[in-house]
């Protein structure tokens, strides 16, 4: 589990705008380890997360595109049924709501099966203090406390 740079990128909704950003970035060698595109309307979101922040803001620069940068956790998750769920759950029981949640570009955590997920909440150090003491996605109940989807 670690604090990582995120990207993100207003980009036209038009064919050829996301290829074209990937594509220079793939020339200099900046590897996306997460990727998110949301579409709203004329225009859309990318997000990704590259394993060479200097590289990849010098690429958008040369390209005049403009961006923002984002501390987010990338945390493991196990390749289980309900693993994401789990995750949500502790962050809600310790009172963190999650402003946004993807899944990373292939796994980081290939010894265990597992996969990676990006999450953006405004205190990422308490996340992954509270992610690594639960193990991430296992399943710890607080005394006195419900399950978020329990009625």
């Amino acid at each position: 589990m670690r604090i990582s740079k995120q990207l993100s990128v207003l980009l036209v909704n038009k064919p050829g705008r996301l290829a074209n950003v990937l594509s220079a970035l793939s020339k200099e060698k900046v590897h996306c380890l997460a990727m998110s595109v949301m579409d709203a309307g004329a225009s859309g979101t990318l997000r990704i997360v590259p394993d060479n922040l200097d590289a990849a803001t010098k690429v958008l620069e040369r390209q005049n595109i403009r961006f923002e940068v984002a501390d987010v956790l990338l945390a493991p998750i196990p390749a289980q049924n309900g693993a994401l769920s789990r995750v949500c759950e502790r962050l809600a029981a310790e009172h963190m709501n999650i402003d946004y949640v993807y899944c990373a570009l292939g796994s980081q955590n290939k010894s265990k099966g597992g996969a990676m997920v990006v999450i953006k909440v405004n205190d990422l150090a308490k996340a992954g203090r509270v992610l690594s003491e639960t193990g991430g996605a296992t399943r710890r109940r607080l005394p006195g406390r419900r399950p978020v989807h329990a009625r």
